[in-house]
């Protein structure tokens, strides 16, 4: 019979295996019956993701592992069969795996077998089973493997030609008629004012042009024409549409949910809205929620302070490594305590290796150039750091970026808050009483963490804190015991709560979770989202609700079809919360429009009483 294990059984063994690997996932498969077929799946998953870990000999199920009891001689011989099918074309394109990256482990009297799958550079991607790529590519979210779509393939083929920038392309049937002549004589004032004795700034018009690659030739065919990213950044809106009907650059800026959005900048007639435009129109807004210190340097006042650079660093990174070909639009976001930006696209590199700094990969090098010349987008791969420092130069949170997919986004958060912040303390202190006091720097900063952001994740952790995952591993097991925090799921999907408390404090994904359906859709949910709730309270914090009033405000709101982002935003809590926690408890009261697993369109609703 097989025994069973809860995950904090298996958890020591586990991160004394994955702690000196570049595991961001954890994957179980029973092998009891053979070598598991959704193993490739799972292996192309991983290299086209973040990497991760795949485990034969343990069956996951509800939290609950069970063991298969193989035997040395089972993980062998499946140790051979998966070497002998690696390098079979028709069963995965690339072999990525070698004999230290494959682990045979004893535990009691049962074996388990490790594959550890790391991420591909993009000149590799995409990763895929058999022989057609976009029939067996798959990648990771918070649900498990997923296929690809077509248009995510044909994005990991372009992404992956390094020596031809997508925005290098030269547009057919596409002329200097198509370009707003006041955002190029914009521009090259710019590029003066930051490059005076620059020998461009000599050049006529269509010359400097060219030495931007507004206009190119291709010196393997001959063809010679506007590039992409000249139309992108100098196009008229109606020329740009008629290459890419998805752009919809957007800048939103959010005091009160209950009026939406207070300020706003998207393509709406009254400007050319290209790239250069919409920079030169958002930049300035942002930077002027900024602090401006009397700072004097030669004599001359300076208000340009790192957080100025952080903000230009932070805009100019969006519009650069934004896929323009994805369907979704390129969002920026300014809340009373903070700044967001999405930008449609996957991360070219690790997250680590954002953190890290020090090596430039851009998906569009000929915008990059232009940026440039205007004093953002550095090429040294320094962008990351002008970022954190400006923000540490503040002592408010360090900014966060992370991937979403389905569809993919990178999003970049910088919280205007300290992490430390005496709100924040007074709260912890009201919640636990003084015993917070004995508390190491460490173990305050985890639960300040958690107490602002409603959940705190290791990989969080391990961009506030400068510890080792296995150390913050054992600090959070620690907390949980001592009741500081409660955690939800196991292994690197693991989330962690304040002990008791269930809150949710700030509104970071709000338009983020549904922006990409529809603009329009996703401000009709935003205003829709907010009936009944005249009285929250909105600002900094979001308003804490017992289990009692939190039922009945999502009864009193779910009269008609609502999603669970559209009750998230009701009851001013994050989506995941609302239907991994919150909703599953309420099967007695509520019904569901579809009746099958994770469908995408799911609603709620009040159970309606049967007509007889």
């Amino acid at each position: 019979m097989k025994r069973i294990y809860e995950y904090t059984d298996l958890q020591p063994v586990l991160d004394q295996l994955l702690q000196n690997k570049e595991s961001s996932d954890l994957e179980f498969k029973s092998a009891k019956g053979g070598f598991p077929h959704s193993f490739w799946e799972t292996y192309s998953s991983f290299a086209n993701t973040n990497g991760g870990a795949i485990v034969f000999g343990i069956k996951e199920k509800n939290e609950q592992f069970f063991l298969d009891g193989l035997t040395e001689e089972q993980v062998k011989k499946y140790e051979r069969d998966f070497f002998n099918a690696m390098h079979n074309k028709e069963r995965v394109n690339i072999a990525l795996l070698n004999e230290n990256d494959v682990q045979t482990v004893k535990f009691g009297e049962a074996y388990f077998l490790f594959f550890y799958v790391r991420r591909v550079d993009r000149g590799l991607k995409p990763v895929y089973c058999g022989l057609d790529p976009y029939t067996g590519t798959y990648r990771r979210d918070l649900e498990g493997d997923y296929h690809c779509s077509r248009e995510e393939v044909n994005s990991m083929f372009a992404d992956a030609n390094l020596t031809s920038p997508v925005d290098g392309r030269i547009l057919k049937n596409f002329s200097k008629e198509d370009l707003d002549g006041d955002s190029i004589k914009q521009y090259r004032r710019r590029f003066e004012q930051w490059n005076p004795d620059h020998v461009w700034n000599a050049l006529p018009e269509d010359n400097f042009l060219e030495k931007l690659n507004v206009f190119r030739k291709d010196r393997n065919t001959g063809e010679y024409g506007l590039t992409y990213a000249g139309l992108l950044m100098f196009g008229t809106y109606s020329a740009i549409m008629d290459e890419n009907p998805n752009f919809f650059p957007d800048y939103q800026e959010v005091q009160d949910l209950k009026d939406r959005w207070v300020n706003r900048i998207c393509p709406d007639g009254n400007w050319e809205s290209n790239l250069f435009q919409f920079y030169s129109r958002v930049l300035p807004i942002l930077q002027n929620f900024l602090p401006k210190p009397f700072i004097l340097e030669d004599n001359q006042r300076k208000t340009e302070t790192p957080a100025h650079v952080a903000v230009r660093e932070a805009l100019t990174n969006a519009l650069v490594h934004s896929d323009y070909t994805e369907n979704v639009s390129l969002n920026i976001y300014k809340y009373p305590n903070k700044m967001v930006f999405a930008n449609p696209g996957t991360m070219l590199i690790p997250l680590k290796q954002y953190y890290k700094g020090g090596e430039s990969v851009c998906r569009n090098k000929y915008l990059q150039t232009m940026f440039t010349f205007l004093g953002s987008a550095e090429k040294a791969g320094s962008g990351a750091d002008k970022i954190i420092h400006g923000w540490e130069k503040q002592n408010w949170k360090r900014p966060y970026i992370e991937e979403k997919s389905k569809p993919n986004k990178v999003v970049l958060t910088m919280s205007m808050e300290s992490l430390l912040d005496e709100s924040i303390m007074q709260g912890l202190a009201k919640h636990f009483g003084d015993q917070i006091q004995k508390l190491s720097r460490q173990q305050l900063m985890t639960l300040a963490l958690a107490y602002s952001e409603e959940e705190i994740t290791n990989e969080r952790l391990q961009c506030v804190l400068d510890m080792h995952r296995t150390d913050i591993t054992q600090m959070l097991s620690r907390l949980c015991a001592q009741k500081y925090l409660e955690s939800t799921g196991y292994g690197r999907g693991t989330k962690y709560h304040i002990y008791g408390l269930n809150i949710g404090l700030q509104d970071a994904n709000i338009g983020l979770q549904d922006a990409n359906i529809g603009l329009q859709d996703a401000n009709i949910g935003l205003r829709d989202a907010n009936i009944g709730l005249q009285d929250a309270n909105i600002g900094l914090r979001r308003k804490r609700y017992s289990k009692e009033q939190m039922r009945e405000l999502i009864i009193d709101y779910c009269q008609e079809w609502r999603t669970a982002e559209e009750i998230a935003i009701a009851v001013d809590k994050t989506t995941a919360y609302i239907r991994d926690i919150v909703l599953p408890k309420l099967t007695d009261v509520l019904e569901k429009r579809y009746d099958v697993p994770h469908h995408p369109k799911q609603k709620y609703r009040v159970k309606q009483q049967k007509k007889e």
